[in-house]
């Protein structure tokens, strides 16, 4: 079976509103989400309450948290829909199942965990590795549709600066 048609076949269609969470940090979710219309963010809450964005999910990509989905632990971020959105819920857990037996949905479930360790890698070596005016200058050139649609202190709280940084880093990038 081809993943869409798991995802049609077993998903259910979910609408949320700007603003309105998908799941919070500390819940238990066991569902993976495919987005099919808008942008979601996933971020983390410290103790002090300070917010850290892990991710900015949009339209044709799959999120879920895997901590929680694979080890029924507590969600280790929250999951909040930065505009109107079309999702799609499916149990990780179902799909996990059903790959045992059908190679195509394996192969599938396979490119998905790939892709979430590939995009946490790289994630990790941007933050290590490059400037904070590099990470601006990358998310500009790799998610341009996306840019419009996340309000400045998002994008400084996933960069790891300050709003007042970030403006100085756009005056130096846009000046260029």
């Amino acid at each position: 079976m081809k993943f869409f048609e798991f995802v049609e076949r077993h998903g259910e269609t979910l609408f949320r509103a700007q603003g309105e969470h998908i799941f919070h940090q500390g819940e238990g979710d066991r569902n993976l989400y495919l987005i099919q219309q808008g942008v979601l963010k996933a971020y983390y809450l410290s103790e002090d309450g300070k917010e850290t964005v892990k991710s900015f999910i949009g339209e044709g990509n799959v999120i879920g948290n895997l901590t929680a989905a694979h080890t029924d632990c507590e969600n280790t971020f929250g999951l909040v829909a930065l505009s109107d959105c079309v999702i799609r819920r499916f149990s990780f857990r179902h799909l996990y199942e059903a790959s045992k037996s059908d190679v195509e949905l394996s192969n599938s479930l396979m490119d998905i965990l790939l892709a979430f360790a590939i995009k946490k890698e790289r994630r990790e070596k941007d933050l290590l590795c490059m400037s904070a005016q590099e990470r601006y200058e990358k998310l500009l050139e790799e998610t341009p549709d996306l840019i419009g649609k996340i309000t400045q202190n998002d994008i400084a709280k996933y960069l790891g600066i300050t709003p007042v940084a970030l403006s100085r880093i756009k005056r130096r990038v846009c000046g260029k």
